[in-house]
């Protein structure tokens, strides 16, 4: 099943609120909401008390990309203030395999994101332990960027390992994805998009929201 996920990093954090629930009532399942430490990334984004206020006001799968060093000192806090899916990246300073097992020691799922500058091949270890693998399709840290066609490669590739060795495992991606590459990226394997200024920059996110659903059924 095809999911999208708006990015809140392109939001109007003026009305969040409403901005969330267009796109909740428009039909799309996660809300990907990226963390930024000023560290693993040269930019600052949101942090557990707006994840806090944004899990009071919406049902949608709240999908946390940290994009930090040191994740563990986190997980637990952003778990508490309602995420249902940890994502950490295979590039961060600690013990990948730890983080995992806590992750999964909360019942939350859990995913492993791979900037562009890395191998596919660094998530395969770690592969038996996930849910879903995320491939940047930008440069992690800032929004608005164009897409790299080279994350298709690594979506093809980590789609063919997965299907040789019976791995079942959401494919996700995210950086300048639009209606126009859609076709692309979901061709690739991808089965979770995430899209930021697509959606909220969109005269009219609710119909952006649609249009990529329509997309998702032709592929179907």
């Amino acid at each position: 099943m095809y999911k999208l996920a708006p990015s809140i990093l392109a939001a109007n954090f003026a009305n969040l609120e409403q901005e969330i629930k267009t796109i909740e009532n428009a039909g799309a399942h996660y809300l990907h909401v990226d963390v930024m430490d000023g560290h693993f990334v040269p930019n600052i984004s949101i942090g557990i008390p707006v994840l806090k206020s944004i899990r009071k006001i919406t049902d949608m799968t709240l999908d946390v990309h940290l994009m930090i060093s040191e994740p563990s000192k986190y997980i637990k806090p952003f778990i508490d203030a309602g995420a249902d899916l940890i994502n950490i990246h295979v590039e961060i300073e600690e013990d990948i395999s730890e983080n995992i097992n806590l992750i999964n020691s909360f019942n939350k799922r859990v995913a492993l994101t791979v900037s562009p500058s890395t191998n596919i091949e660094a998530v395969y270890p770690y592969l038996d332990n996930l849910d879903m693998v995320l491939i940047m399709s930008v440069e992690p840290g800032f929004g608005g960027q164009a897409f790299m066609p080279s994350a298709l490669k690594k979506a093809e590739k980590l789609a063919d390992h997965i299907a040789k060795n019976n791995i079942l495992l959401d494919i996700q991606m995210d950086g300048g994805i639009t209606q126009q590459n859609l076709r692309d990226v979901i061709n690739s394997g991808v089965n979770v998009v995430v899209a930021g200024s697509s959606i909220f920059s969109a005269e009219n996110p609710t119909s952006a929201v649609k249009d990529f659903y329509t997309i998702f059924r032709e592929k179907n």
